[in-house]
């Protein structure tokens, strides 16, 4: 079986070369509060695409990250690559911006079976010839957080892309799958996350996942609903271990600034 390595190297201002140096980074914002580190996903990202209403948070939110300097010289320095969905959020004054500033607009209500963020990772996977696919990974903001049947289709959408890193990322935590054909390495970047930790076998039960370095490690462990989870873990190690014969979500918490 395959090792699989895992790092939230994005969350750090530059992105040491023995971490991952080719990785390619997507970013996808959608129609909840911008996290704090935005900027930062940002300026690592090669392709930056904007979830419908979630180019009214860019527009919005994106100047009182940086209150001190001029509005509109922030909103030039970030505009999405690509805005697209079904288009009943995005407002016509922040449409009409972007595409005078030359964003690629993509209207897909005619498409109503799947959710904004499914359209975009879909669109980067079919639509981007240009970019390196070899590792991709693709960062998603505001997909936690709001409603929850929203919430719930965009963890959907890391189920039915297994074959993509997705990263689900929120002020608090971020959230991504750990494929069952794969073993896993986690590598707990502890600067800017932990030490709260969780793994969620959300798609089917597991008969079997066992764990290292963990304090509450499992061994050949059965987790599913109505059974036992692993949630309010804590990472002990600078380096985790997964295995199991079930897709599972890790969940890690994000650390406040000082």
């Amino acid at each position: 079986m395959d090792l699989m390595h895992h790092s939230s190297s994005f969350l750090l201002p530059s992105i040491p070369v023995d971490i991952k140096p080719n990785r390619t980074y997507a970013l996808v914002v959608l129609n909840q509060r911008l996290p704090r580190f935005t900027p930062l996903l940002w300026k690592h990202a090669q392709l930056r695409l904007c979830a419908d209403g979630g180019a009214n948070r860019i527009f919005d939110e994106m100047p009182e990250l940086f209150p001190q300097e001029d509005s509109l010289h922030v909103r030039n320095r970030y505009k999405p690559d690509v805005i697209t969905g079904d288009m009943d959020s995005i407002r016509s004054d922040v449409m009409e911006f972007y595409s005078n500033m030359g964003t690629k607009i993509l209207d897909e209500s005619n498409d109503q079976d799947t959710t904004d963020l499914h359209k975009c990772v879909s669109f980067v996977q079919d639509s981007t010839p240009e970019l390196d696919k070899s590792d991709l990974c693709i960062l998603a903001t505001g997909a936690l957080g709001g409603r929850f049947d929203h919430e719930i289709g965009n963890i959907n959408v890391l189920f039915r892309f297994s074959n993509i890193r997705i990263i689900l990322i929120s002020d608090d935590c971020l959230i991504h799958l750990l494929p069952r054909t794969h073993q896993h390495e986690i590598h707990i970047l502890s600067s800017v996350e932990g030490p709260h930790c969780g793994l969620i076998p959300i798609g089917m039960p597991s008969a079997k996942t066992t764990t290292t370095g963990l304090q509450w490690d499992l061994n050949d462990t059965e987790m599913r609903f109505g059974g036992l989870i692993s949630t309010s873990n804590i990472v002990k190690s600078e380096k985790i271990t997964v295995q199991s014969d079930s897709d599972l979500l890790w969940t890690i918490s994000i650390k406040k600034p000082m």
